[in-house]
């Protein structure tokens, strides 16, 4: 169970006034063809095909007949919001010649192959067959869209592609996106660098002062940060200065609401970023051992009091975290790539400051083994 918002505070106050943070027991040393193996790469692959991993927040699929079509783990996706309400995930190939039915997100009836025009409705059930006499022996009940799990928990839809999904595995310890929060953004960005690199970057306070020196720094406090294990997945809290004011406040009535950045890492490539105006659902997606895709979607946060957050505080929020310090996190992850297969390194050293690292690499090794 994580820590409530005023627990989480007192013990922000408490690493404050004593120069402490959170830290891990472990020291842990990842080899570095980790991070540009072919090899491993395959298998962190085929873990993503295994395991239920986001694939976008329900937000992005507000109504019946909503679609959201791109690539995860190497295998292009259709899922869509169907007339019931449910939402369905399926391999976007055609079952005539392959051709994907669908691309980017929207909304629509069905979906139509650009090959042939074939056409499929929202749950994926085979409807139309331009010259149907021409596939006299052809039965459309088993032609649908190639089905995969899907599960949708907690504002999230999760994919499966090569498994079931337990849903109770998911919806512990918290609800990420509650019902009001909207979509008004989404964004991908290519990186040459291997996944497991950026996805470090979010995960510990140690660099924020020497990275982020003239950007986040000025705002927030440097290796001062909360982190709390939930099975593979961590919760890591940067509280900004201002949360300074939050002293005279009776600790029942303390939130962290705009005075912290909350982070839940999401095992294994996604990260939910609970900002000031906005939150991210973040989804890495590798593309080569050395190549990686942001796949980003941007929500407006939960009401806090009775002004609405408005767009173009959201969309500020937004650029100030993308332009800024995240674009150094980005150039640091770049930058390490291309010396990993040097003679520099033999493995990366992840010490106690980065404790939610070490925790992600247990799992990840834990996973790969079994």
């Amino acid at each position: 169970m994580l820590l409530s918002d005023a627990a989480a505070i007192e013990r922000i106050f408490d690493h404050i006034d004593n120069r402490t943070t959170d830290l891990g027991d472990t020291i842990w040393r990842a080899p570095v063809e980790h991070y540009y193996s072919q090899e491993r790469y395959d298998a962190e692959i085929a873990l993503l095909r295994r395991l239920p991993v986001p694939y976008c927040p329900s937000a992005a699929l507000p109504e019946p007949g909503s679609f959201v079509a791109r690539t995860a783990a190497g295998t292009p996706l259709l899922v869509t919001r169907g007339a019931d309400n449910k939402v369905r995930a399926f391999i976007n190939a055609c079952r005539h010649r392959g051709m994907q039915v669908a691309e980017g997100s929207g909304c629509s009836k069905a979906f139509t192959c650009p090959y042939h025009a074939w056409t499929y409705n929202l749950e994926g059930a085979l409807k139309g067959i331009p010259g149907r006499a021409g596939f006299a022996d052809l039965d459309p009940t088993d032609h649908g869209l190639a089905e995969v799990t899907c599960a949708e928990v907690g504002g999230i839809v999760y994919v499966a592609q090569n498994g079931p999904i337990d849903e109770t595995t998911l919806v512990d310890p918290l609800t990420y996106f509650s019902p009001e929060q909207t979509l008004f953004e989404e964004e991908e960005m290519l990186d040459e660098a291997n996944w497991k690199l950026i996805n470090e970057t979010a995960q510990e306070g140690y660099h924020i002062k020497a990275l982020h020196k003239e950007t986040f720094y000025p705002y927030g406090l440097d290796n001062t940060t909360l982190v709390e294990a939930y099975g593979a997945n961590s919760r890591i809290i940067f509280p900004f200065r201002r949360i300074e004011k939050l002293r005279d406040v009776e600790p029942a009535e303390r939130r962290l609401d705009g005075v912290a950045t909350s982070v839940y890492h999401l095992f294994p490539n996604v990260s939910v970023s609970v900002l000031s105006k906005h939150t991210n659902l973040t989804i890495l997606e590798p593309l080569s051992p050395t190549k990686t895709r942001w796949v980003i979607y941007r929500l407006f946060n939960r009401q806090v009091g009775e002004s609405p957050i408005t767009l173009e505080e959201a969309q500020r929020d937004a650029r100030f975290v993308n332009d800024f310090g995240q674009d150094e996190d980005r150039q640091a992850a770049r930058a390490i790539q291309e010396g990993v297969a040097t003679p520099a390194n033999s493995h990366f050293t992840f010490g106690y400051y980065e404790k939610a690292i070490v925790n992600f690499h247990q799992h990840l090794a834990k996973h790969l083994d079994s």
